[in-house]
């Protein structure tokens, strides 16, 4: 399957690392994920975003574009195609206005689904699915499920709204394949999904790591944003950086795999919100994430 990166920070970073330098980075897992890449990154809260049917291991822009972002928010993906030729306009991330959403999953015999879900998109939104993938047509129902709670182009979206959508997203989807992404099954929906200042990440069958302190930083005692949240589980519910990653990427993040079902996000304030499966627990105040 496809591999994620998405990164949210309090202040502007470079990403270079996570994407390309370090042991594990995704330019290393491209290898084996060889059917295209993308990189979503917000320059003044306007996403720009940088796509290739290629290869990431091989095509210098992948290595020219991940050392020149530095942004407060990124989203990354490497393909291996399951649905869809391999193409620019079928490589993720997927973008809407300031939404950008990457999927690592599957919905099986989605040719045989996709008028049916398309069907429950409204026009206004349907209209600009471009491409062949099960992804963005995902992506397009969840848009749709969001647009019924909140504007979609104000800013600071509501993780309450988003988490709602996303559960009822996934529930069409289910009911409609008839199978459960947390059963061990064909159907897997893990994505991340951000405007730029609301990131959120949902667990849907395909591991995903989270990362939201370090076990050190050796900018402490430079860093004019440093607080004890950057090397130390939040008291507060507020956090300095949110990092997502298919695999567990090398330095000192410190990281946990999400749970199947398992939503994690942060709102406009950087204030850190865990939703697990049995929806006890919703807002933190204080995290071990």
């Amino acid at each position: 399957m496809c591999r994620l990166f998405g990164f949210r920070s309090v202040i502007p970073s470079q990403v270079h690392q996570s994407l390309v330098s370090a042991d594990n980075a995704l330019i290393q897992q491209s290898q084996s994920n060889p059917h295209g890449w993308g990189v979503a990154y917000y320059v003044a809260d306007v996403p720009h975003v940088v796509k290739s049917a290629e290869g990431a291991f091989a095509d210098r822009l992948f290595k020219h574009v991940s050392g020149v972002v530095a942004s407060n928010t990124v989203v990354a993906h490497i393909r291996l195609a399951t649905n869809g030729t391999k193409s620019i306009i079928n490589s993720h991330p997927f973008q809407y206005g300031k939404w950008i959403f990457a999927h690592n999953g599957n919905i099986p015999d989605f040719d045989e689904h996709r008028a049916q879900i398309e069907a429950k998109i409204p026009p206004v939104l349907r209209r600009y699915i471009l491409g062949e993938t099960d992804s963005e047509v995902f992506f397009y129902l969840l848009l749709s499920n969001m647009s019924r709670l909140f504007d979609l182009h104000r800013k600071g979206f509501p993780l309450d709204d988003l988490k709602v959508a996303i559960r009822q997203t996934v529930k069409e989807i289910e009911e409609l394949i008839g199978e459960s992404c947390f059963d061990e099954n064909k159907l897997f929906l893990t994505f991340i999904i951000t405007n730029g200042q609301t990131m959120a990440a949902h667990q849907g069958g395909k591991e995903l790591m989270v990362s939201t302190y370090k076990s050190k930083c050796s900018e402490k005692n430079t860093c004019p944003n440093f607080a004890p949240e950057c090397i130390s589980p939040s008291q507060t519910g507020f956090i300095s950086h949110l990092i997502f990653a298919s695999e567990v990427l090398d330095g000192d993040n410190v990281w946990r795999a999400m749970e199947p079902g398992e939503i994690i996000g942060v709102d406009w304030r950087m204030r850190l919100a865990v939703f697990h499966p049995d929806e006890k627990s919703e807002v933190v105040e204080k995290t071990h994430v």
